[in-house]
């Protein structure tokens, strides 16, 4: 019974790291991540855990309505030999990353219940992650990002909490962003509060630092600003794309 139970670690840390080396696994760091990717459907291949009992344990309190398949899919393995950090929930799993030519279609599908936002060259990859978790909150039909920051990179997809599998994540280039009015938020634009964002629209946000591209600005059907007081230089990423999301009016009841 000891060499089985022992056995056991040995086979999931193999399993792991075969199916890890694939690039169309996606690494969900923590509980939260996986809940979010099971609820909206994601192929999870393998859950690992040091203490896989403590993990159903949790997602008996927490997510019972995945609760069978966490139980299905978490294994003993020990979580420092796989990752460069350990989540606090003591889990991570792998899941299959959605078809791209898939969410491709349904970017470009019109009418669109929501708008799709737009990130344009950003540079900090827990800003994407949080513009991820929002989007999907607030059922917002995609984020697209422009640049070379991978909107996938598991740093991104561990501050979305597993919500990419909740709405389509794709970078694009400049003539790949999906139909519709591009509205751009730029200081020197429209008040925000004066207009009607609608369903089919564009929202787009420029990097942390630079604003929206030259290019991108060019492109753009309206410029519009989110209200600030003077001598504030800026919001964060993340909250500017909650303020435009929030007047756009959020997930239909």
């Amino acid at each position: 019974m000891r060499r089985a139970a022992a056995a056991a670690p040995d086979a999931a840390v193999r399993q792991w790291r075969e199916a890890a080396g694939q690039g169309d696994l996606v690494l969900l760091d923590g509980f939260h991540a996986l809940k979010h990717a099971l609820r909206f459907g994601a192929d999870v291949r393998l859950a690992v855990a040091d203490d896989p009992d403590a993990v159903r344990a949790l997602a008996d309190g927490l997510a019972p309505d995945v609760g069978a398949e966490v139980a299905r899919l978490v294994r003993r393995a020990p979580l420092k030999e796989l990752l460069p950090r350990v989540h606090p929930t003591g889990v991570a799993a792998l899941a299959v990353r959605p078809d791209r030519e898939a969410g491709r279609a349904a970017l470009g599908r019109l009418p669109r219940p929501a708008p799709v936002v737009v990130l344009d060259n950003p540079r900090n990859l827990g800003n994407v992650g949080a513009v991820v978790r929002l989007a999907a909150g607030f059922g917002a039909t995609g984020v697209v990002t422009r640049g070379d920051l991978d909107p996938w990179h598991p740093h991104v997809v561990r501050a979305g909490a597993g919500l990419h599998y909740a709405t389509t994540v794709d970078r694009v280039e400049l003539a790949e962003l999906p139909p519709g009015p591009l509205y751009a938020l730029d200081p020197e634009g429209e008040d925000i509060r004066a207009l009607t964002l609608p369903d089919d629209a564009l929202l787009a946000f420029g990097s942390e630092r630079h604003g929206i591209s030259p290019e991108l600005r060019a492109r753009a059907d309206h410029l519009v600003s989110l209200p600030m007081r003077p001598q504030v230089s800026s919001y964060n990423l993340a909250t500017s794309v909650a303020m435009a999301l929030f007047h756009w009016g959020g997930p239909k009841a």
